[in-house]
């Protein structure tokens, strides 16, 4: 991650487990973090209904350098609800510079989800703020055309602890599905394994962590190798019986390792919550992020 720690920070001094919340015209989604030199950049879906009545999506982020006072939304992507990039899935980093993964969730005819021509995109940084133009991901290799790739969303970007400079992307298709590229334009197509969406996967002590999101709460599934996974016992819900704002749903947990930062020293996750009716009532509106930590990632605590 790098930078120097220019704060000192207290998990104590978060008085809510809603980062940012929804009103009835605004719902954030789909949460990805990223900490370098003092400042956390929180990434995700803004959904804003505007006062026709229409709905755009778009990538925005907030920055934050105490985990409790967020900046004002900045949008990264433009207005267009025939692409709606949304759903940041990480930040990694590449050749000198940082690379986010994302999603079109097209809904140009008023659509309640995205439909058949949502794809995977990526697009680049220099500083964490201004980013490139999006650049589609053809996940099955340059002879399967963008047209054929068949919907695909909630992208993930994990680095294979066995083979340096050699890229997975795994994103939500058939299950969850993965692909391969060691220059992350050149890809080839891997398989696919039975798990939810908003995946996110961790390198921790030789294994890797899988979060993923089921019909509701967080899912668990571990491996040494990629191909072959086992489930956690168990759905992580953290204090949902207690929360109206997520008792309808909780979701896309992001789990950011902060044991190196000064003052955390423990995983955070991010991960939003809908309610009190689930997102089928209302998938648009007062969706709220929402954080916990962990020291081992099986015991969770919140504000």
């Amino acid at each position: 991650m790098g930078g120097a720690d220019l704060n000192a920070y207290n998990l104590n001094h978060i008085q809510s487990p809603i980062v940012l919340q929804g009103s009835s015209h605004i719902a954030y989604r789909d949460p990805t973090v990223h900490y370098y030199a003092g400042v956390f950049r929180l990434y995700y879906t803004l959904v804003e209904t505007e006062p026709d009545g229409q709905v755009y999506m778009y990538t925005a982020m907030s920055e934050s350098r105490d985990l409790v006072n967020w900046s004002e939304s900045r949008r990264l992507t433009p207005r267009d609800n025939g692409l709606n990039f949304s759903s940041p899935g990480n930040i990694i980093r590449h050749n000198d510079r940082w690379v986010m993964c994302l999603q079109t969730y097209p809904r140009p005819s008023g659509e309640k989800y995205g439909n058949a021509s949502s794809r995977i995109w990526s697009m680049e940084s220099m500083d964490l703020v201004h980013w490139t133009e999006p650049e589609p991901l053809l996940l099955k290799g340059e002879e399967t055309p963008i047209e054929q790739l068949g919907r695909m969303i909630d992208p993930y970007l994990i680095e294979s602890k066995d083979e340096p400079g050699k890229w997975w992307c795994f994103y939500k298709q058939n299950g969850v599905s993965l692909s391969y590229s060691y220059d992350l334009k050149h890809w080839t197509y891997y398989g696919n394994e039975s798990a939810g969406e908003n995946v996110c996967i961790l390198n921790e002590k030789d294994q890797y962590v899988m979060f993923h999101s089921p019909e509701n709460g967080i899912g668990v599934m571990r491996s040494f190798d990629l191909k072959n996974w086992v489930h956690d016992e168990g759905i992580l819900t953290f204090g949902q019986q207690d929360w109206d704002w997520a008792r309808g749903r909780i979701t896309a947990g992001f789990v950011l390792d902060c044991r190196f930062v000064k003052g955390i020293g423990k995983f955070l996750m991010f991960f939003h919550g809908t309610g009190p009716e689930d997102e089928r009532t209302i998938f648009d509106t007062y969706a709220c992020i929402g954080i916990a930590w962990s020291d081992d990632l099986v015991e969770w605590q919140w504000p």
